[in-house]
């Protein structure tokens, strides 16, 4: 079991709006806001979600380097773009993303449900996102929705080879509609799924909405790692809206300790995820 816990801030996403929930981080001067106060509390990697100037989800190159720039200048966080972007976003955009040079993008494995839409993940599409990330040297974190995903992952490493790094790292997002539920049992069968990955593969858990805080209980205890934030909840507790990231990160900071576990320093979160030393 890991020691220490790896702490992701996925502060905005692309699926609230900002008039519906005004907290959410949707400028770049919100979004280094809250990075640091993220940091300052013990989380170690940002996964950035940007949105254009009518506050909707965009993945312009021009924001996207900028915003990259502006986190690695203002911070120690890992940079971890999405390469999900929006359900409706083309597979060259969702491509073109890791032309800003991140530390780390997101690979989800497979095509699932996601509410009343589809999130499309094709065969072809993560065999190119694999392989260009392999070639840039950039960390890939593995996105699983559903146990079948964690098959497909060990079909492309198979078929492909280890990531750059040579680190093997998932994420569990449990709890959309359409995908894995968010309870206990469901993750414990998905760490043991990961018997079939690579030697010293480790997992995060993210859990949507009301699943927020099974799913990190059972994370922690299964000697997993924690993702957190707006882009997954925005609800603190019952009748509760979320008041900023902060709350969410330093909620799991809490846990953490309890579990002693403590959060990893953004040093430690390189080492443990085969990413050099930051340049800072």
């Amino acid at each position: 079991m890991t020691t220490g816990t790896l702490i992701t801030v996925a502060p905005t996403g692309a699926e609230s709006a900002k008039a519906e929930v005004p907290a959410l981080p949707v400028t770049l001067d919100e979004l280094l806001l809250t990075a640091k106060e993220c940091e300052a509390l013990g989380a170690a990697v940002i996964h950035v979600h940007i949105r254009d100037d009518d506050a909707r989800p965009t993945l312009d190159q021009g924001r996207l380097r900028a915003t990259v720039a502006a986190l690695r200048e203002n911070t120690d966080l890992i940079v971890q773009l999405s390469s999900g972007g929006a359900v409706t976003d083309p597979e060259s955009a969702r491509l073109a993303v890791l032309d800003a040079g991140p530390d780390m993008a997101s690979c989800t494995m497979g095509t699932v449900n996601f509410g009343d839409d589809v999130f499309l993940n094709r065969w072809e599409f993560i065999v190119d996102l694999h392989t260009r990330m392999q070639e840039r040297g950039v960390v890939p974190e593995y996105e699983i929705f559903d146990l079948g995903h964690l098959t497909a992952l060990q079909r492309l490493l198979g078929k492909y080879g280890l990531p750059h790094g040579g680190h093997v790292h998932v994420d569990f997002v449990m709890g959309v509609p359409g995908g894995m539920p968010g309870t206990t049992a469901t993750l414990v069968a998905a760490q043991q799924m990961l018997r079939d990955l690579p030697e010293g593969t480790t997992f995060s858990a993210t859990g949507i909405g009301r699943s927020t805080i099974p799913v990190m209980m059972a994370a922690l205890s299964t000697g997993g790692h924690l993702r957190v934030g707006m882009e997954d909840t925005v609800t603190y507790a019952k009748g509760r809206p979320v008041e900023s990231n902060m709350q969410l990160v330093a909620r799991a900071v809490g846990f953490a300790q309890l579990a002693q576990r403590p959060p990893l320093s953004t040093a430690e979160a390189r080492t443990l995820l085969g990413l050099p030393t930051a340049a800072r």
